[in-house]
């Protein structure tokens, strides 16, 4: 899902997969350009992780069927990313219709269900075709999970309406122009999807690293 059109050469999942825990390396070897691959923020964005961690921030939405796709690819390089590594998943708002959705994510991340509904979520969007962007519509989805109503209410209608507040005006300091994208180090951003856009991460979370 963009703001505007844009192409990207991906290399294919295969390619990644056999690069292996080789994947820094051949990331570095590559050589990205910067204004091509990647954009260098002229103002660094707020970060959240601590001292010696480098955050990586990817920004996407439930109704986006590249974020769809992209899910299991960026999940896989979660799962062998190294430790100095932190990662943060943040749901965007280009228009107001995206504000429930944001805030399903943050209600789910803050009763511990990400590892249990996250995926669910854009499966019911993009295979089940339900329309989960309004409040009735998630609360009764949400309620078929098996989730307590009352407390995802509670959370949904309170500490997560902040949650997007902030989320939105990260996503604007990284000049977000479409999803899904990746925020690294509060200095970087790259658009696009698929295998090439974490080999760009891993190659400025080196360089990061060493700054």
């Amino acid at each position: 899902m963009q703001r505007r059109v844009f192409s990207r050469t991906l290399l294919s999942a295969g390619a990644l997969s056999a690069a292996g825990a080789l994947r820094p390396a051949l990331a570095q070897r590559i050589g990205f350009k910067e204004g091509t691959d990647y954009q260098r923020l002229s103002k660094p964005a707020p970060v959240v992780s601590p001292p010696g961690q480098v955050e990586v921030v990817e920004f996407f939405a439930y109704s986006c069927i590249h974020c769809f796709n992209f899910e299991p690819v960026f999940n896989d390089w979660i799962g062998k990313k190294p430790a100095h590594v932190t990662v943060r998943r943040m749901p965007v708002a280009f228009s107001p219709d995206f504000v429930p959705m944001q805030r399903l994510y943050f209600t789910l991340e803050a009763m511990g269900l990400v590892d249990k509904l996250h995926r669910k979520v854009f499966q019911a969007m993009h295979e089940e075709r339900l329309p989960l962007t309004t409040p009735p519509a998630i609360a009764a989805w949400i309620e078929k999970q098996g989730v307590d109503k009352a407390k995802f209410a509670a959370i949904y209608n309170g500490a997560a309406i902040q949650q997007s507040r902030e989320a939105t005006a990260l996503q604007e300091a990284y000049m977000v122009e479409g999803t899904p994208a990746l925020g690294v180090a509060g200095r970087f951003y790259i658009g696009g999807q698929g295998p090439r856009t974490l080999l760009i991460a891993d190659n400025l979370i080196a360089q990061a690293r060493k700054s």
